[in-house]
């Protein structure tokens, strides 16, 4: 079954309504009928009362787009978005290209990703002019109302967004200006996303991290110890900071195994580790191959998700370093492959990977 939904949900502070509507694609079905229905919910010290009736109106997945959906203006306190996901990890899309200031603060950010009051999201995402000569600008917030300087799964859903707002048809790039400098994404014919990520940035107080540079100024397979245990990291910039492990010291030979974590105790400890001032996002990998790389991710502001792009190129950029891996690689993410590639010829790395859309939406704000 082929869904779309459109759902209006209040994130105010009283949440004094929620009401959703969905919309499905049934085959030629263009009306629900449902029984009378009432409940009663009880949200802190208020009642909460939601009943239904009657029929309600079925709008076939086949006519909404992004740019028909959020062709209706904001008023009166009402956010219009559009959910994507790339592997699982999802966001929020905003339409805020007549303005170089984002459409909602930092606290409404976090409340709309909150998954039980929210919508939920791992961030909210902006699409906003360009500047110096780029097409589009792109800022995102965090699930916890932080802002990154970039996302990689989030800007396939950026490129993915766009050439719809746009109707763009095949294969398009264009550019970006991100936190993390100029990003360039080019949609494919089979509808993934290429990204071009840029050079990766090892210089420690760039990453930036406190650890001493081990190999020049940069730090690979160096010790961090966390919580009385010391790892072998290496610390890379995809324009945000990450820190990747593929295990405890112990020789060469240890392998890591990454489901056997307990990724929402170890992860904080690294993310606050007083060696990254500016937090890290950090990667736990598994070598499969040289070819093939499995890795879990805490993500600094939005923790545990089911995938991260920049820390699927960085740690592909750490794996290289330190011996264990080829340019070219398929990274698994608990949400799905990425194709990762750090080519020789120019020190950039591409990412390829999915993005969809999932859902439109309305959000009392």
């Amino acid at each position: 079954m082929e869904i779309a939904a459109a759902s209006t949900v209040s994130v105010a502070p009283q949440l004094p309504r929620l009401t959703n509507a969905f919309s499905r694609k049934l085959g030629s079905v263009s009306s629900l009928s449902f029984g009378s229905l009432k409940r009663n919910y009880c949200v802190g010290n208020a009642k909460l009362r939601v009943s239904a009736s009657s029929s309600v109106d079925v709008i076939t997945a086949d006519k909404i787009s992004p740019a028909s959906f959020l062709d209706k203006r904001e008023t009166g306190g009402v956010l219009h978005f559009v959910k994507y996901h790339g592997l699982g990890n999802d966001f929020i899309l905003v339409d805020n290209r007549d303005s170089s200031e984002p459409k909602i603060t930092q606290e409404q950010a976090a409340k709309l990703c909150d998954r039980n009051f929210g919508v939920g999201a791992d961030g909210v995402i902006f699409a906003m002019p360009g500047v110096n000569g780029t097409d589009y600008t792109m800022r995102i917030f965090n699930s916890d109302g932080s802002e990154p300087e970039m996302c990689g799964n989030g800007v396939r859903c950026f490129a993915r967004f766009i050439a719809e707002l746009e109707n763009l048809q095949g294969k398009h790039s264009f550019t970006i200006h991100t936190g993390a400098g100029l990003i360039v994404p080019e949609i494919q014919d089979d509808g993934q996303v290429k990204v071009d990520m840029g050079i990766p940035i090892l210089k420690a107080q760039d990453v930036p991290t406190k650890l001493p540079g081990n190999k020049g100024e940069a730090v690979i397979q160096a010790e961090l110890v966390v919580d009385g245990v010391s790892w072998n990291v290496t610390c890379v910039s995809m324009g945000n900071p990450h820190c990747i492990t593929f295990g405890t010291k112990g020789g060469p030979n240890q392998k890591l195994k990454v489901d056997e974590l307990n990724l929402p105790e170890i992860g904080p400890k690294f993310e606050h580790h007083e060696m990254f001032p500016a937090r890290t996002n950090t990667e736990f990998v598994e070598v499969l191959s040289r070819s093939h790389l499995k890795m879990r991710v805490w993500e600094r502001g939005a923790g545990a998700t089911l995938a991260c792009g920049t820390g699927a190129c960085a740690l592909v950029v750490a794996a290289v370093l330190a011996g264990r891996a080829n340019r070219k690689c398929t990274v698994d993410l608990p949400g799905g492959p990425l194709e990762i590639e750090w080519k020789q010829e120019d020190n950039h790395i591409y990412m390829t990977g999915p993005a969809e859309a999932i859902f439109y939406g309305s959000a009392l704000l």
